[in-house]
């Protein structure tokens, strides 16, 4: 187990490397987005240290060499003196949101750390493998011989890194990923609001806590705390319906997770480009599409279903941003089209190696749901965005009523839930002046009425056809839309702000009142360990109460060299099997097969090399020669091994080398 003092540190560090890179960046991002620029460059700076990491991790540099560009930019910008005390005070809020954001989380992680149910294994996994050898492509912990080309690990790369960098130990970085990436999110939709609203522009940042109706349904019922958070996200027939605060509390630093900061910021440059590109200067245009690549850039490494929406997202704002600079006559600026024609090409550079290293099954067609969702459950998933914006569209609505024919080819198509969601669609793109919430709404009403139309083929099945079409865009959909909706009501309140009916002394007393209800809602919340334990930050502290044998051969396989390859039991998906891969990112021969399966495509490789683990543990005439084959290096034989298997081994070819607990390491000779 990691020690007190020792997690304690890994943080101190962790958060000194976010803050130096912030800092480092910060008055560079000044002439592009001004005011903003403090926040902005929280997220922009993790970016960027991601992706001068991944070309370190290329030409085999330490990880950490990725600092040296923030330390020059941090030294030129003390030597012209772009920092002042004066300066960083004004901006502190922006720190204290950042923090309060990260220790929120972070207690959630510490009372729930472990790696354990659910896509835990796997994250771990790819983050172990990462840290143990952070080249590019890190190598397939459950495949050995191959490498991660074949699925979304820039997430992972990005928090190996840090981690790295702040010395932070892998069962610990899990642990501090979510919190950095909640904090992260809530700095970019804090500057969101900064753009969409005059006054209450923290609203936006309650997009991540918000739940759905059927959250709050289930709640009401009296549901146990585990039914209310699952069933709430399982609510349209088949699909998958997480919200960002489910997928927090859930614990899982999957893609989709990971990714939620990268949308955020995207969604704030996008918001930011609309409204303020007529009064940029040519300089601060270019730092503006330059985020904006960076930001769209790293979308397929890290999780490549945002970037199918936010691509035409990019064309769409372009086109936007060019229309009104023609109308309005913006002679100042020779190309307008810059955000339009600049943005996609630069996003696609600055990560093209990584394209040209992908290989895997991706996406094979479009199909047309023929079972649309009920709208019952629609509702239940959606409603309270629609009935924030059908009030937005009332007035559209009352002076023009032939809006409501929007709906109707969607209800004579059967499609009706569809058809609630066209009305304000039609009604926000039809406005003379389309505002930056309007587009935002928009963006996100048109990509779930297109998740009721159509589904990407991503080999799930009959049954299960539209599951992740529904969960990674809808997930997409919630972004955009909460934004928007927490716009359009904080628009609505302002009102009585400026009207002061709301008294001095509340407030004065609402931020305090948020801070406490923030720090104090973790240690209030249900217990979701599932047996598991908490207080704490190492999420592999459970091994050693649970399975000790495994527990105490950890280090040792840990310490093993860079390239060793081990044999450990495969029992499937979703199990204990394939832990010690799992806790260290060693690789072994075959772990977790229907994720292997589904990210290399071919289930009958699959199928023999599950075959293959057998017979080198069952049948030691042919083991040998399969050693040879998978290059296999040392043999693990746990209480899990010999569960799965008829344990016989050739102990001609194979030596001890470690022992305790129910647990024999063997080194193939």
């Amino acid at each position: 187990m990691i020690a007190a003092g020792a997690q304690a540190l890994a943080v101190i560090g962790w958060l000194c490397v976010l803050k130096l890179i912030q800092m480092a960046l910060w008055p560079w991002l000044g002439e592009g987005f001004g005011k903003l620029a403090y926040g902005a460059a929280y997220p922009l700076s993790l970016l960027l240290f991601a992706l001068l990491s991944w070309y370190c991790g290329i030409i085999h540099l330490p990880v950490q060499a990725a600092l040296l560009p923030f330390l020059a930019l941090l030294g030129i910008g003390l030597h012209r003196r772009r920092y002042s005390l004066a300066a960083i005070r004004r901006e502190v809020h922006w720190d204290v949101l950042f923090l309060l954001c990260f220790a929120f989380m972070l207690e959630v992680r510490f009372f729930n750390p472990s790696i354990s149910y659910a896509e835990k294994f796997m994250d771990h996994a790819i983050l172990a493998s990462v840290m143990r050898n952070p080249v590019v492509a890190p190598l397939d912990p459950w495949y050995a011989g191959g490498d991660l080309s074949v699925y979304y690990y820039l997430g992972h790369w990005m928090m190996g890194a840090v981690g790295l960098t702040a010395g932070a130990p892998s069962p610990v970085t899990f642990n501090l990923i979510l919190p950095t990436v909640f904090a992260n999110a809530a700095a970019a939709l804090y500057a969101a609001g900064h753009v969409l609203l005059p006054r209450l522009r923290v609203l936006p940042v309650l997009t991540l806590l918000l739940v759905n109706p059927s959250f709050l349904v289930l709640a009401a019922s009296g549901a146990g705390a585990h039914s209310v958070m699952w069933d709430s996200t399982r609510t349209i027939a088949d699909t998958i319906n997480e919200f960002p605060l489910f997928s927090f509390l859930w614990g899982d630093p999957h893609a989709h997770v990971i990714a939620l900061f990268t949308q955020a910021l995207f969604i704030f440059i996008i918001v930011y480009a609309y409204r303020e590109w007529n009064d940029l200067s040519g300089r601060g245009r270019w730092v503006v599409v330059g985020a904006a690549a960076l930001a769209l850039g790293s979308m397929p490494g890290i999780n490549s279903w945002d970037v199918l929406v936010y691509a035409p997202v990019v064309l769409v704002t372009g086109l936007l941003i060019w229309r009104r600079a023609a109308r309005e006559g913006d002679g100042d600026d020779p190309c307008p089209w810059r955000f339009l024609v600049c943005v996609p090409p630069l996003a696609v550079l600055t990560y093209l190696p990584y394209y040209l290293m992908l290989d895997t099954q991706g996406i094979s067609g479009l199909g047309l749901v023929p079972s649309p969702s009920a709208v019952s459950e629609f509702l239940l998933v959606y409603g309270v965005f629609m009935a924030i914006f059908w009030v937005a569209a009332v007035s559209d609505l009352k002076t023009r009523p032939w809006l409501l024919l929007a709906a109707a080819p969607f209800l004579l198509a059967g499609y009706f839930a569809a058809a609630i969601a066209a009305v304000p669609l039609a009604a926000f793109a039809a406005r003379k002046d389309v505002r930056a919430a309007d587009l935002l709404a928009a963006f996100g009403l048109a990509v779930i009425i297109f998740t009721e139309l159509f589904y990407l083929v991503d080999g799930m099945g009959d049954v299960y056809y539209r599951m992740n079409t529904v969960f990674k865009f809808g997930l997409v959909a919630w972004m955009m839309m909460g934004t928007a909706a927490m716009a359009y009501i904080g628009g609505w309140l302002s009102p009585l702000l400026r009207e002061q009916r709301v008294p001095e002394r509340a407030a004065k007393a609402a931020p305090l009142i948020i801070v406490v209800l923030l720090l104090a809602a973790p240690v209030a919340m249900p217990d979701l360990t599932y047996g598991y334990g908490g207080k704490t930050l190492d999420g592999l502290a459970w091994v050693g109460l649970r399975h000790p044998g495994d527990a105490q051969a950890l280090p040792y396989v840990s310490s093993l060299p860079v390239g060793a390859v081990i044999l450990e039991a495969e029992g499937g998906d979703y199990s204990y099997y394939s832990r010690i891969s799992s806790f260290t990112g060693v690789p072994t021969v075959i772990g977790m097969p229907f994720h292997e399966q589904m990210w290399r495509g071919d289930a009958a490789m699959i199928g023999i090399r599950m075959a293959d683990v057998r017979a080198m543990y069952e049948d030691p005439g042919r083991a040998p020669a399969l050693y040879e084959a998978y290059g296999v290096d040392y043999v693990y034989a746990g209480t899990a091994e010999h569960e799965r298997y008829a344990v016989s081994l050739p102990e001609d070819a194979l030596v001890p080398v470690w022992s305790g607990d129910g647990v024999v390491m063997y080194r193939v000779l």
